[in-house]
């Protein structure tokens, strides 16, 4: 398989659509290591009270969004779509944390 069109060079929806589509399979694999981490951090944390760290979901938002301003990519839904990512990796961490101590 081709290597995908950079955005900039795409002149058809078949091209842009080849990229989104290789885009998208690369964010699921490192989504799916990214909830590793989650999984790790279960297994590590001694108390389920330490799984939800506002502090820490703070900073993870905000480098995300400082990360996007930087690219020039829109830091609004990006933060947003990290606030989704991380209550969601965090629901994994606790059913993760509760299925290994019960």
């Amino acid at each position: 398989m081709s290597e995908p069109l950079s955005p900039t060079r795409c002149t058809t929806m078949a091209e842009v659509r080849a990229g989104v589509d290789a885009l998208d399979r690369q964010l699921v694999a490192m989504l799916a290591t990214r909830f590793g981490y989650m999984d790790a951090a279960a297994r590590i944390k001694p108390e389920r009270a330490m799984v939800r760290d506002e502090t820490r979901k703070a900073a993870v938002i905000a480098n995300a969004r400082a990360e996007a301003e930087r690219l020039g990519a829109p830091a609004d839904r990006i933060a947003a779509l990290w606030e989704t990512l991380v209550e969601s990796s965090i629901a994994h961490e606790l059913e993760r944390f509760d299925a290994s101590r019960s």
